[in-house]
């Protein structure tokens, strides 16, 4: 019934490591990617520049995907990382593992993936019993650096062959490269079958199609060909052709004049109406890690190389774009209060024509004189002021980013503790939305309402990326803290998927206990604090080219000449 690739791919020994030198020849490209045991600097540390879209050809020793820590595998019940280090291990972690696996979901006596929660309390099962795309990351990764990496390679492929089925709403059909929101498994006892189901928006409340599945499905995929060093996964003419597709999908020419992905509302980790329609953070930041993620991983095939240099394109264009409007610190934002409106012409300063009476005035108390964020949206007279920690995080780990940016961002977090964190980590938005706006936004949204869910709920989910983050700019000390504020109560409150009111002090009121990626989330950060060699799978590094001067207009200076 699958009929599903099982492809009996080679896995490489986890301990060897694949190219990573200094010599980066394009020039051979077009070869056949070889196998090399010897160190080399790995892809995403080389310049973009050395991308050059006038080469033609390129090199033989692929970059190195092998990420840098030893992969001990260790027994089925023995977490690997905790093996590693004489000292004791928080007695959160072995309960936290055993729900970890009782979430697994088997696919023809093989696993497949997690489901969302196993919550038998629940009354309403709803879809918390499917495998989420991005649910299943944060287990993947624990899975991955526990030395576990047949479950994520099985869920790759299984994915991969839903992306494959036609994908109707109503008699509308979707692009050929849509991911999967969700899948579930129906196991019929009777006939000895399992069946897969597929959920491409259709059944979602708002039938949104996931724009974020297929921009997690190629990170994951860098993260698992870089833990294991099994390379021969990426190189499968189905995981070549998964990557185009969805590529295709995003790269797509149409009317936009931005480099950034228009999305309709719900379309994301926050898939109720919120008000993140049109160019949300997290799609862009999601969207600019992919991209370059899969700049490794594609062939320089005839097909390959074409998208190669149409993502090098693009990373250029998004990340001047993004580095430059999207973000926000005390001096853009005294900037943006002095704006001029109706300015015409390739000299305006005031591009989006943002009316400087629309900043709401929480965000002047909100900013400290050091740091700063990317804001959630901007559009025509429209920015989106709102803090999204999943966006910003994801930012600072893909190098969308720059090393200042983010350490300003580490420096906000530090700065405004209580409302980003609180007493249960982390906001997935600040601030809340009520009264008539909270109406307008939400559509008068039950379940967001202020300080809940995704209206500036807390999500204990989002510790993974939080302490990625903290690691990767030389702050482990805050994702510590967070850490001990999880530990404190997360657990005993039963693993729920998030928790209400402006401190996170109570238990979501609809949240589901033992929520998968709030087990997972805290599993991958206390392994990455143990072992930070792991950050080198999800995080990658600057990109000297795509170093652009954090400008409002190149006529910004010609414009204060004249005054």
């Amino acid at each position: 019934m699958d009929g599903t690739m099982e492809s009996g791919l080679p896995h490489l020994d986890s301990r060897c490591s694949i190219s990573e030198d200094d010599d980066f020849d394009l020039s051979r490209l077009l070869d056949k990617p070889k196998l090399n045991i010897e160190r080399q600097r790995s892809f995403e540390e080389r310049s973009m520049s050395e991308l050059s879209i006038s080469n033609s050809r390129g090199p033989d020793n692929f970059d190195s995907i092998y990420s840098p820590g030893e992969a001990v595998r260790s027994g089925f019940n023995t977490p690997a990382s905790s093996a590693r280090y004489s000292f004791e291990p928080h007695p959160m972690i072995g309960d936290a593992w055993e729900a970890l696996r009782r979430s697994l979901v088997f696919f023809r006596d093989q696993p497949v993936g997690t489901i969302a929660a196993y919550d038998h309390a629940a009354e309403e099962v709803l879809n918390y019993d499917q495998v989420f795309v991005r649910d299943f990351v944060p287990s993947a990764l624990a899975f991955l650096m526990n030395g576990e990496p047949d479950i994520v390679k099985n869920f790759l492929m299984k994915t991969l062959y839903l992306q494959g089925w036609e994908k109707r709403v109503d008699r509308f059909q979707l692009g050929e490269g849509a991911m999967p929101a969700s899948f579930k498994v129906l196991h019929d006892p009777v006939r000895k079958m399992d069946t897969l189901i597929a959920d491409f928006g259709e059944s979602a409340i708002g039938r949104v199609a996931p724009v974020d599945s297929g921009f997690w499905w190629i990170i994951l995929l860098r993260a698992y060909t870089k833990s294991t060093g099994d390379l021969s996964l990426a190189e499968t003419p189905e995981c070549q052709k998964g990557m185009r597709l969805i590529l295709t999908l995003c790269l797509s020419e149409g009317f936009d004049t931005f480099p950034t992905l228009l999305c309709a509302d719900g379309c994301s980790m926050i898939d109720r109406r919120m008000g993140i329609y049109g160019y949300p953070i997290e799609i862009q930041a999601l969207f600019f890690m992919a991209l370059r993620s899969a700049l490794p991983l594609l062939k320089h095939d005839a097909e390959g190389k074409e998208f190669v240099e149409r993502i090098v394109k693009r990373l250029h264009a998004l990340s001047f774009h993004m580095r430059s409007y999207f973000w926000l610190d005390f001096q853009q934002l005294n900037d943006i209060y002095r704006y001029k409106t109706e300015e015409y012409s390739h000299t305006a300063v005031n591009k989006f024509n943002v009316i400087p009476d629309s900043i709401p005035d929480w965000v002047f108390d909100f900013m400290p004189t050091r740091g700063g964020y990317f804001i959630g949206n901007i559009s025509p007279a429209r920015m989106d002021f709102r803090w999204f920690a999943l966006g910003n995080c994801v930012a600072i780990l893909s190098s969308l980013a720059t090393p200042e940016q983010s350490m300003a961002i580490m420096d906000l977090i530090e700065s405004r503790w209580e409302e980003l964190v609180g007493e249960m980590p982390l906001k997935i938005t600040y601030p809340a939305i009520e009264g008539h706006e909270w109406r307008i936004v939400t559509g008068c949204d039950p379940k967001n309402t202020r300080w809940s869910y995704h209206n500036g709920g807390s999500w204990p989910v989002l510790l993974w990326t939080l302490t990625a983050a903290c690691i990767k700019t030389g702050r482990p000390q805050i994702a510590r803290r967070a850490i001990e504020l999880i530990e404190n109560r997360l657990q005993k409150d039963g693993w729920p998927e998030y928790y209400d009111g402006k401190l996170g002090r109570y238990v979501g009121k609809q949240a589901r206990k033992f929520q998968t990626w709030s087990i997972a989330g805290y599993l991958v950060a206390k392994m990455l604090l143990e072992d930070p060699s792991h950050l080198g799978m999800i995080s990658l590094e600057e990109d000297k080219a795509m170093k652009p001067l954090i400008k409002r207009s190149t006529s910004w200076t010609c414009s204060m000449n004249r005054h």
